[in-house]
């Protein structure tokens, strides 16, 4: 393609509000335009972007035995119905009526349609297993869309389900597909980590985030120094003594103490200074949950959730403890309600017989600890679990660097990712809901057992970005790069324009993508936009070069340039694409 002939409407200053560098460089670089909050139209060289991702999706998933569909993005209402997700989804679902009436969706997701589409067509175990996978537009009316392509309300999505006839041989299915991952997120050349994950409103049990390894990532994720555990922290673990407690026998009697206009853990530990060793560590923080439930028939249910004062609580972890969907922390008026005092002076101490308190495990190890009485404006001192108050236990806390790690016991390390892939085993948490059943060898009907494959295309694209780039622009891996070299003509004079028209044809011919920059424009223009857009090699043609024979060559994600013979150039340019490619 010559540039000049190009759509590539590349800008020099910052968008108005964006901030990451991805959207800042996708606007920039003349990939994408916003045409409304959340709502990105693809430019030529953001559609050959997203067009390379999927194809190597597309590849992956084929040899891995899954098969494409494509399911409409308009649903009717009724399948979302039928599983309860049209009132979970709430305002995240893009709603509408026909001009009947009928109540319609743009799909966030398709499992309600696929587990319909298996279970009018498929009736016996012997048409299993089957995987079934689409690149579609997913829709989602997020309340805060940012930072571009990472979180907005129409995005491509690549999504995959399977269908097994037992626990067991979904399992394989999940293998062969975390396998497949594993070969896209590398042949797309990016650095990630294969993290445990929560399954959130998809549902089911085994799950895995793909995360690439950015700065800029909203996820934390955890991973072993000695092993290859990795964890998003809203679930990771870590090695604790289940069952041991912390030895009080030479701690001081339970001791009630006036701490007036005490409330954070930060006055706790300013008030007793002087007053005994306490710190952070040393001091409990209580919490008053209260459940989400799914239909308003079933009474909310509260409990107490105890952490170490340096600790941050896991509301997640809560949850599953509470055995709920979801969790809110209790109003200022419920806390009263419940143990008789405000949030900054409550603990786990003579709480009410029908009050379920649940401590997290590193609790039970503080042998000597500060937590509220349960009466405004006192805390009680020397406090130990087991000997002043009784409670289960559980994992409740947000696991960090230099924890533990649950597996191997060796440091876990911290990172932040971006979230590119997610895959579960449901089950048979729709199939069930939506009695899609076949028949087993016995003839007897059984219910399909699903998995879920996620994969962000679009997110993938500004993942990309945000993990290759520099102050300059992109730096595009070869695999998904727009055009995989660049030939700049520099000057005016027709002998350099048409030694560099040579170079782009001779590289046409080895099978290479290439933008030819014959704009009329200044040398530093072609250099500045040529390092923004990202292409991986560029080679430049100038006259000085021409009179020795030679053009400048240079590679996007650094070393120094060289210089080559022009009739080298070429071949030299190919091979190394090739080998990019192949990586």
């Amino acid at each position: 393609m010559r540039f000049s002939q190009a759509f590539i409407p590349t800008v020099k200053e910052v968008p108005k509000d964006a901030v990451d560098a991805s959207h800042v460089l996708l606007l920039r670089g003349g990939y994408i335009r916003m045409i409304g909050a959340g709502i990105y139209e693809m430019l030529p060289l953001g559609q050959r972007v997203l067009t390379k991702i999927a194809r190597i999706i597309r590849e992956e998933m084929d040899a891995a035995g899954a098969q494409e569909v494509l399911m409409p993005a308009m649903l009717p209402a009724s399948y979302f119905k039928e599983t309860g997700r049209w009132e979970v989804y709430g305002d995240v679902l893009v709603r509408m009526k026909d001009r009947r009436g009928g109540h319609y969706h743009l799909a966030p997701t398709h499992e309600e349609i696929v587990t319909d589409m298996v279970r009018r067509e498929v009736r016996s175990y012997k048409q299993l297993p089957l995987n079934l996978y689409q690149v579609q537009w997913k829709y989602r009316d997020e309340p805060r869309p940012r930072a571009g392509l990472m979180r907005c309300r129409e995005f491509l999505m690549k999504d995959a389900y399977s269908f097994d006839t037992s626990l067991e041989k979904a399992e394989v299915s999940y293998a062969t597909m975390r396998d497949a991952y594993h070969r896209i997120f590398s042949r797309l050349g990016l650095t990630y980590r294969v993290v445990e994950a929560d399954s959130g409103q998809i549902g089911g049990d085994t799950s895995a985030e793909f995360q690439v390894l950015a700065q800029s990532g909203e996820d934390h994720i955890v991973a072993c120094t000695g092993c290859d555990y990795a964890a998003n922290v809203e679930i990771a673990g870590t090695r604790v003594d289940e069952e041991g407690v912390a030895d009080s026998s030479g701690t001081p009697a339970r001791a009630q103490v006036e701490t007036p206009d005490v409330r954070s853990i930060e006055d706790v530990v300013r008030f007793f200074e002087g007053r005994g060793e306490v710190s952070p560590a040393t001091t409990l923080k209580s919490l008053l949950y209260v459940t989400l439930e799914d239909d308003e028939e079933t009474e909310p249910r509260q409990a107490l959730i105890v952490v170490r004062g340096d600790h941050e609580v896991n509301e997640i972890k809560v949850a599953r403890a509470m055995g709920a969907g979801g969790v809110r922390l209790a109003s200022e008026d419920e806390v009263k309600a419940s143990l008789g005092a405000g949030a900054g002076s409550v603990g786990p101490v003579g709480t009410p017989d029908d009050l379920r308190v649940i401590v997290d495990h590193a609790v039970a190890h503080v042998a000597d600890a500060v937590c509220g009485a349960n009466v405004d404006g006192y805390h009680l001192q020397h406090v130990a679990f087991g000997r002043d108050f009784e409670a289960e236990r559980a994992h409740l806390r947000v696991v960090g660097e230099g924890d533990a790690c649950p597996r191997c016991g060796e440091a876990l390390a911290q990172y932040r990712g971006i979230e590119g892939g997610h895959i579960f085993i449901l089950g048979t948490h729709y199939s069930g809901k939506m009695n899609a059943t076949f028949l087993d060898e016995n003839g007897k009907a059984k219910p399909f057992v699903m998995g879920c494959y996620g994969i962000g295309v679009t997110r993938l694209m500004a993942a990309a970005i945000e993990q290759h780039h520099d102050d300059h622009g992109i730096r595009w891996p070869v695999p998904i790069a727009p055009y995989e070299a660049t030939v700049l003509a520099l000057g005016k004079g027709a002998e350099v324009k048409s030694a560099a028209a040579e170079i782009y044809e001779a590289l046409r011919a080895e099978g290479v993508e290439v933008l030819f920059d014959d704009r009329k424009d200044r040398p530093g223009v072609k250099f500045k936009d040529a390092d923004l857009i990202g292409v991986p090699f560029r080679i430049s043609v100038g006259a000085r070069g021409l009179e020795e024979g030679v053009a400048e060559l240079k590679r996007r994600d650094g070393g120094e340039p060289e210089s080559v013979p022009l009739a080298e150039v070429a071949a030299k340019v190919a091979a190394w694409v090739r080998e990019e490619r192949g990586r």
